[in-house]
């Protein structure tokens, strides 16, 4: 009678459940420091990489792009990376009142050039399409030799004194000092480590499309705050923009089931002229818009990162910067640890970790939420007062650098990879 194989054992310093973005770029910045992870996601890697995957383009901070440079992306990244020159805020109730053709007093705008002395020469931000990261990130795994075990599931997570162990559905048990929930906003492995959440839903679905422009965009972006809600023109490469707007639920699914030709009716009323024609490109995609923040960011032997410990709102851009700054903060704190001996998993590890982002993550989703509920209403008083505080701060100058400055994430205490260092 043949004998079953005993079960396989592997081990490392950091388990990661989740290879998306925030999974892969900790992974890469962890190995980058002398530890070896291993990840763990339920799919395969090949299908994130598909355009039906993940429609969306993300928005990111110059101190975030620093950290894919620092970790060696930059080659595989840049050529798809659109860099934001100007953000041009308004609030009005048709797109365009703040564009240089039709000025409006009601407006924000941020400029590169008023920092370009403080932040040598970096834009406000970059433009890059989900997709593009997911690549470039899933090729540098590769490269790296990471261990990635991937399509994977589940059988159990145990995390006790003396480190986290899971076990997999085909026998293979995983052990690690910890573990890392990188496993999104319906985050498993937060819920089994009894990691409540608070939040709410905003009855909003967040409508993301992909248009090619007639005029250049010249790496303006847009974002409009109009009587329906935020609705954001993003400069993509190739004089392509991606739309991000929030639509009432019922309004979302009309705009799915619409026809090519209907939805182009429906953006040119949007848009209205100018930007010049805007044509749909193939993709529409629809997202629920909620805020999810996890009470805590640590449990025992276990770290939460990205939107796994907290998912905001895209009025402002930052869900994914938010992540980066995680994963910049617990690279370095991991890292250090074990240089000096520490135990990876320890609650006073943990608590440096949790110490060093609790505060930012609270406030941004804090500023999030206000932003939302501010501009989502169309009752003339308070548009009065929000136009008129946007034409005070558009006239402050320290104040509007100082804005600049902290959505690009050069503001705080930075970690060494958000400051371009190696660990």
């Amino acid at each position: 009678m043949a004998i079953a194989p005993a079960p396989q054992t592997l081990t490392a310093d950091v388990l990661i459940v989740g290879a998306g973005m925030a999974g892969a770029t900790l992974a890469l910045a962890l190995q980058s420091g002398g530890l070896t992870p291993i990840l763990i996601d339920r799919a395969p890697l090949s299908d994130q990489w598909a355009e039906t995957f993940d429609g969306r383009a993300s928005a990111i901070a110059f101190s975030a792009f620093r950290q894919w440079r620092t970790l060696g992306l930059a080659p595989d990244l840049e050529p798809h990376a659109q860099r934001i020159e100007q953000i041009i805020v308004t609030d009005g109730r048709a797109p365009g009142a703040a564009s240089s053709t039709r000025p409006s007093p009601f407006a924000l705008r941020f400029d590169s050039a008023e920092i370009a002395d403080r932040v040598e020469g970096e834009p406000l931000g970059y433009l890059l399409e989900n997709r593009r990261i997911r690549v470039a990130l899933a090729k540098a795994i590769k490269a790296a030799g990471i261990a990635v075990l991937a399509p994977a599931a589940i059988r159990s997570l145990d995390l006790a004194d003396g480190g986290a162990t899971i076990v997999l559905e085909d026998g293979k048990t995983l052990e690690a000092p910890l573990a890392i929930a990188a496993d999104g906003r319906k985050s498993w492995m937060r819920r089994q480590a009894g990691i409540g959440v608070v939040g709410w839903p905003y009855s909003q679905t967040g409508v993301v499309a992909t248009v090619q422009l007639e005029r250049p965009h010249n790496g303006v972006a847009h974002e409009h705050f109009l009587p329906s809600g935020p609705f954001a023109i993003l400069p993509l490469t190739e004089n392509r923009a991606s739309l991000v707007w929030a639509e009432s639920d019922k309004a979302a699914k009309a705009l799915m089931a619409a026809s090519p030709q209907a939805f182009q009716a429906y953006l040119d009323r949007r848009f209205g002229d100018f930007v010049g024609a805007a044509t749909a490109l193939p993709g529409r995609f629809v997202y629920p818009l909620a805020l999810d923040l996890a009470e805590r960011m640590t449990a025992p032997r276990l770290a939460l990162i990205g939107d796994a410990a907290h998912a905001v709102h895209p009025i402002a851009g930052q869900g994914l910067n938010l992540g980066l700054k995680d994963i910049a903060a617990l690279a370095e704190v991991l890292v250090d640890a074990v240089r000096l001996g520490e135990d990876l998993g320890s609650p006073i590890v943990l608590e440096r970790y949790a110490q060093w982002r609790r505060f930012d993550n609270v406030m941004l989703a804090a500023a999030t939420d206000g932003f939302t509920r501010l501009f989502s209403t169309d009752n003339p008083l308070v548009r009065a007062a929000r136009g008129a505080g946007m034409g005070v701060v558009n006239a402050i100058g320290p104040a509007r650098r100082f804005f600049m400055q902290e959505a690009g994430g050069a503001v705080g205490d930075l970690p060494r990879l958000l400051r371009g260092e190696a660990l």
